[in-house]
């Protein structure tokens, strides 16, 4: 029987070697305990989600993804503007880590300063007199303010029959599809002047004068000039009372008719969501040719993919409504972060916008023909497109 050779080999371990190496095992072990418990012990909402890794990179600006995506491929610097640098490290390190711009004070003395929140939010667009010590107001009154039953003038309670009058068949049509909705997630809000017994702009609320009136004087209009329009006048104030919720929750509650909207209409193209600011008259109205206006305003939430492409939408109405309705619009605000809603449900569409008509100290005349120069910019704004599609 022939015989076998082996070769054999040695493993040679040094004992200071091995009890470090089982040292740096236990050890990892542990921190990776500890890491996932602590991950897992946070509260709902404090955790680490898509949401809060999106608000981390909603700091990063679009230069500077530019810049990282560059790095690998220089192909993509050649967007970027002449002049630009690349991005400061630093800086960016420590605003993800602090949530505070080094260049925008307003990130930290709207923690410390009582009320100084209500500057916060971006101008994309700044209309004439808008800047940061007018930024729009969104009153939250308690439940049982809102549900106060509050006394209107004669003159507002007739004004909700003259709503239906006729108007003659429009050259151009959407041949019968609804292609707009119109939504009023606060639906309570009055204007003071409408009011007779209560002067306080925290009071301005009415289950029927109310924003909803200029939705539909808006919807009519609109259906004037040949566009298809879906008015929803649902009562979100009394559907919080009857669920028990808070008013910061009204944009639940319309979200889930906007939603239940889209499932019932697959030719919706634009969702308006209206509101009336709580600034006082003299920022929310303008005078043009001797006629008195309620401002118009355009609120974009940044906090969803859709933020650009609505924000665009908001800009170009601006600008036609500033061309021919010159101060009527305050320009485009941006709202996001944990400070503010930040959606607004305008993720479901990117041609969703809430749009502010007129303030607590303007009457309804004013937001109404606030509301037909809006349709008379949109409808030439919408059949232009149109052609172009074709």
């Amino acid at each position: 029987m022939s015989s076998r050779n082996f070769k054999g080999f040695t493993i040679s371990l040094n004992r200071t070697s091995f009890k470090r190496l089982a040292i740096l095992v236990i050890v990892g072990i542990i921190a990776l305990f500890i890491v996932t418990g602590m991950l897992t012990a946070f509260e709902p909402g404090y955790g680490i989600s898509s949401s809060t890794v999106y608000a981390w990179s909603s700091y990063v600006s679009s230069d500077a993804l530019v810049y990282m995506m560059g790095t690998e491929n220089p192909y993509f610097t050649q967007v970027l503007p002449e002049g630009s640098g690349p991005p400061k490290i630093s800086a960016l390190a420590f605003e993800l880590a602090t949530s505070l711009n080094p260049e925008d004070p307003r990130s930290l003395l709207g923690r410390e300063l009582p009320g100084f929140a209500l500057f916060d939010g971006k101008i994309i667009v700044a209309g004439e007199g808008t800047d940061f010590t007018n930024m729009p107001i969104e009153s939250a009154p308690p439940m049982e303010v809102m549900m106060a039953e509050r006394e209107a003038s004669k003159e507002s309670l007739e004004k909700l029959d003259k709503q239906k009058e006729e108007f003659e068949t429009p050259q151009v049509s959407t041949d019968g599809r609804k292609v707009i909705h119109i939504i009023h997630s606060h639906s309570r809000e009055s204007f003071l002047p409408e009011l007779k017994d209560t002067n306080s702009p925290n009071q301005a609320f009415h289950p029927d004068v109310n924003i909803t009136l200029v939705g539909d004087r808006l919807g009519r209009e609109l259906e004037k000039r040949g566009i298809g329009v879906d008015v929803d006048k649902s009562d979100i104030g009394a559907l919080l009372s009857n669920r028990g919720w808070v008013y910061g929750q009204s944009y639940d509650a319309s979200r889930e008719i906007v939603k239940a909207a889209m499932a019932t209409n697959a030719d919706f193209e634009f969702f308006f969501d209206l509101h009336r600011d709580a600034q006082p008259r003299n920022i929310t109205t303008v005078t043009i040719n001797g006629i008195e206006y309620a401002k118009t305003l355009f609120i974009i939430g940044e906090n969803h993919k859709n933020y650009e492409k609505n924000a665009q939408l908001a800009a170009e109405l601006h600008a036609l409504l500033d061309k021919k309705y010159p101060g009527l619009s305050r320009g485009v605000i941006a709202k996001g972060g944990s400070g503010s809603n930040g959606r607004y449900n305008q993720d479901l569409s990117p041609n969703s916008i809430l749009v502010e008509f007129g303030g607590v100290e303007n009457t309804l005349e004013e937001a109404y023909r606030s509301a037909e120069a809006f349709a008379e910019v949109f409808s030439e704004f919408y059949w232009n497109a149109q052609k172009v599609n074709k």
